[in-house]
């Protein structure tokens, strides 16, 4: 079989081996002997689990460390030439405790030597961080009894960082079809030289949904410690109602807005491929979870709205001037003053003559002055202002477009609440509704939406 196969190829190979699974367990689930069994009792109890993507161990408690930011801390006092000993003695023990926890026959202390010595003798922060990673993976691979395959060789980023998709598949396939089972360490890859670049935090999700792409597995299951997708934030949220089915755009929209159950670049690589998602609690492993499909997969549903979600931290913008919507490339050229500072906008809700730009504050902190001054001196307002202390709050599902007063309801439920709305924002897709609310009001406002919908 030729070695650059396409996926168009691949659905046709007997390879594909129709029904396989590719489950990722979180840090949480694999933070301590308890939860690797729990973790090897669900693998066990499936056949069709034939890949599984760890991540490093999570926190056992709410002040516990997780390995990753141990780690992080490691790269930090070598770069700054102080002694990691303590730190790493920490990281180390971590995983000698789980070895013992589960009595298998597993000696890391060559791996803990290399990596000790790498990180003093500047590896790289990726390098460090990924660590967790791959050693939790070499575990959990003795421990279930399969294959471990490092995914650096396989999984590939160009010299500018960005993740080569296409050049993974097809190395990730020719390796993973020499396996019947294997565990592969989640969270990084590596660069053309050969150095270790890592994904964003949270980046084993996106690992498990490129090893789910590269076999085309049937469904790929992401392991967390909560029953699946809730509709609220429950730190914001009392006891908000678990999601069944959501499709890739209404998970992307919420994620955006900070659901954190999915990071939220790990939907693309099994998106293309038609390849559902299931989130799963791995304390709770009877629990429905949530099933994630695109649109044309998605079933009915009775009800308006998917979920809710929203964060604070945003500036807006404010720009008059008169016979605006007459003068060519003005919101082009606002944006390219914006592109200039390197800051990305969220949202630009406008009239005739005015233009708001919703930007995260924290990436204008030290380029406010700069960003207005060239504004100013690009398209010349009649006035000009930012204002900070801005929430927004996604009110997102596929229900909404047969429903109508949808955007009735949403605003009915916060002037109810005594909330008063500074922004609104809807696309003609209708699969959401954007708020801006004062932060002081967003726990008020997101409650008031919740009890409306919920019923």
């Amino acid at each position: 079989m030729k070695e650059d196969i396409s996926m168009a190829e691949r659905i046709k190979s007997p390879f594909r081996m129709d029904g396989i699974i590719v489950a990722k367990f979180g840090g949480s689930s694999l933070s301590n002997g308890e939860h690797f069994r729990k973790v090897k009792e669900i693998v066990k109890s499936d056949p069709k689990i034939k890949y599984v993507v760890p991540s490093a161990p999570g926190k056992r408690f709410e002040k516990d460390d997780k390995v990753t930011d141990l780690l992080y801390e490691c790269y930090s006092a070598s770069s700054a030439g102080k002694s990691i000993d303590d730190i790493f003695f920490s990281v180390t023990s971590r995983y000698d405790s789980i070895i013992q926890d589960l009595g298998i026959d597993l000696d890391l202390t060559e791996e803990y030597t290399h990596i000790k010595w790498a990180i003093m003798h500047h590896a790289g922060r990726d390098y460090a961080a990924s660590r967790g990673e791959y050693l939790n993976g070499k575990i959990l691979a003795s421990f279930l009894g399969f294959d471990f395959i490092d995914p650096a060789p396989y999984i590939k980023f160009a010299d500018d960082g960005l993740f080569e998709s296409e050049i993974t598949d097809s190395l990730l396939y020719n390796e993973l079809k020499k396996h019947e089972h294997a565990v592969i360490p989640g969270f990084y890859g590596s660069m053309p030289n050969g150095t270790i670049k890592t994904f964003s935090r949270g980046g084993s999700d996106i690992t498990g949904s490129i090893v789910a792409r590269a076999v085309l597995a049937s469904v790929y299951q992401n392991w967390t410690d909560v029953d699946g997708f809730l509709m609220a934030d429950p730190r914001i949220i009392d006891n908000p109602k678990t999601i069944s089915t959501i499709t890739y755009k209404e998970l992307r929209e919420l994620s955006y807005m900070g659901a954190g159950v999915l990071h939220e670049e790990s939907i693309f690589p099994v998106r293309t491929a038609g390849i559902p998602i299931v989130i799963k609690n791995t304390n709770r492993p009877e629990a429905e979870g949530t099933l994630i499909v695109s649109d044309v997969n998605a079933p009915e549903t009775s009800n308006v709205i998917t979920g809710i979600a929203g964060k604070k931290g945003f500036s807006v913008i404010s720009i008059e001037k008169a016979m605006m919507n007459t003068e060519t490339g003005f919101g082009r050229r606002v944006l390219e003053a914006i592109e200039k500072e390197d800051v990305n906008f969220e949202h630009l809700p406008s009239g005739i003559d005015t233009m708001s730009v919703v930007l995260s504050t924290d990436e204008i902190s030290e380029k406010r002055d700069r960003i207005l001054d060239r504004i100013c001196s690009t398209v010349e307002p009649d006035t000009i202002s930012i204002e900070d202390g801005l929430a927004l709050i996604a009110v997102v599902g596929r229900g909404m477009v047969k429903a109508k007063g949808t955007a009735l309801r949403v605003f009915k439920a916060t002037a109810d609440a005594d909330v008063n709305i500074k922004m609104i924002d809807q696309g003609s897709s209708e699969l959401n509704i954007i708020i801006g609310v004062d932060e002081s009001d967003f726990v008020s406002a997101m409650n008031a939406i919740y009890r409306e919908f919920e019923k």
